[in-house]
């Protein structure tokens, strides 16, 4: 497979602004340290404040870079997930069921990945859950006033007249 060129713009959000820029600019060059990456050119802009947000800024930066493989691109996209891609080079590609094997592969390793880490997250999730309530089941007790508003709709809701028309059965 040819070489890909691509134009890919990376967002980050946080503070200090100083930080954010630096970062940016870590995770550029470690991109372009990865095995078929190279960085052509990086253009960096200033962080800038987030409007309706206190102490929040937001950087990005445009990075022209050319891949060894379309496979390469792919996988460094799930591994950096740029905001936005542009593929310049080639203007047409063509797989090979070899390629199409590889990168399908690929993205269902790492969708699989992303699977485990869900699942070990909600399990430990639970964990904390189940130990939180036997040693503090007080925390769980709804306040006076969710429990006032519960009984009172249980009260409505056995209240209300039951159709006087028989179900009648499907056949």
């Amino acid at each position: 497979m040819e070489k890909v060129t691509a134009m890919l713009v990376f967002e980050i959000l946080g503070r200090p602004p100083e930080h954010i820029a630096e970062a940016l600019k870590a995770l550029i060059t470690r991109m372009g340290s990865e095995q078929g990456a190279k960085v052509i050119k990086a253009d960096y802009h200033d962080p800038i404040s987030v409007p309706e947000a206190k102490d929040l800024y937001s950087a990005f930066a445009e990075v022209e870079t050319e891949f060894d493989s379309l496979n390469h691109l792919l996988m460094l996209l799930f591994a950096y997930m740029p905001a936005h891609v542009d593929v310049i080079k080639p203007e047409k590609i063509t797989f090979t069921n070899i390629d199409t094997n590889a990168i399908a592969n690929r993205l269902m390793q790492r969708l699989h990945d992303y699977d485990a880490i869900v699942k070990k997250t909600l399990n430990d999730r639970d964990n904390i859950l189940r130990k939180l309530y036997e040693v503090a089941p007080h925390l769980f007790a709804k306040p006076a006033s969710e429990q006032e508003s519960a009984s009172k709709s249980s009260e409505k809701n056995s209240k209300k007249p039951k159709s006087q028309k028989p179900k009648q059965k499907k056949k």
